[in-house]
């Protein structure tokens, strides 16, 4: 079983990431895939969709796999079933992202065994938004505009 990222760890990802690619984002802001992102925009995080059905998601381009960013990725969050988990850490490990997040209700300790092995930091079952309000950095993420 992988190791739970620490409340330090945690800190430190929100400290120093600037870029989350966000696989599965939604420009739906009633669902989680839409507010947690633009969520983290709104706290000053540059947010790149991952989506391969949406040209754009919360006025950013969309990109249809990791691989396609042409930037740098220093963390990538997952809104994607449990059992994708494995092929997008796989992507996230060769786009040489530092951490890869696992959104509430996505677990796959296939996906953080790859992940944790290419030396990111893994969080896995926690949500991003949830977790920044949880240690003061914001006021969290809502629902809906």
């Amino acid at each position: 079983m992988a190791t739970q990222a620490t409340l330090r760890d945690l800190q430190r990802i929100y400290a120093e990431a600037k870029t989350i690619a966000v696989v599965g984002a939604s420009p739906d802001t009633n669902k989680a895939a839409g507010f947690v992102p633009r969520y983290l925009k709104e706290q000053g995080y540059r947010v790149i969709p991952v989506n391969p059905n949406r040209p754009e998601v919360l006025g950013e381009t969309s990109y249809a796999t990791l691989r396609d960013i042409p930037d740098p990725v220093d963390v990538v969050e997952v809104f994607r079933p449990s059992e994708e988990a494995p092929d997008i850490a796989r992507d996230a490990v060769a786009v040489g992202a530092s951490v890869f997040w696992m959104q509430i209700g996505v677990i796959s300790e296939e996906a953080a065994a790859v992940a944790a092995g290419a030396g990111m930091t893994v969080v896995m079952d926690r949500c991003m938004g949830q977790m920044h309000a949880k240690l003061g950095l914001g006021p969290g993420p809502r629902h809906g505009d």
